[in-house]
């Protein structure tokens, strides 16, 4: 029993670094990485301190969502997040999926 347990979260381990590969070129195919990174600010907040902010928040993935798509301004500072018709709604909604995962 104890190597079918192990053996479980082995593979769950796997499958949650290939979602983590995943979502990055992602990110990185719709252009996101180019303001942001995962674990440290680049032009715009990093992805765990997005997570942090908006955890257990109501509405969070949707006022997310419609960030990544329409942008926004004013709530990282004073540099606008530009909107982004490159990314469907369906793409932006996986990726605050896993950005919002990444709280710490």
């Amino acid at each position: 029993m104890k190597k079918v347990v192990i053996g479980i979260g082995l593979a769950v381990a796997a499958m949650s670094q290939v979602y983590a590969a995943d979502m990055l070129a992602l990110a990185k195919s719709k252009n996101c990485l180019a303001c942001h990174s995962v674990d440290k600010k680049l032009v715009g907040p990093a992805y765990v301190d997005v997570a942090a902010k908006y955890a257990g928040k109501p509405g969070a993935e949707a006022t997310l969502v419609n960030a990544v798509l329409h942008g926004v301004s004013g709530v990282w500072g004073p540099v606008p997040m530009p909107a982004n018709p490159q990314v469907t709604p369906a793409q932006a909604k996986e990726l605050v999926t896993w950005i919002l995962s990444l709280k710490k």
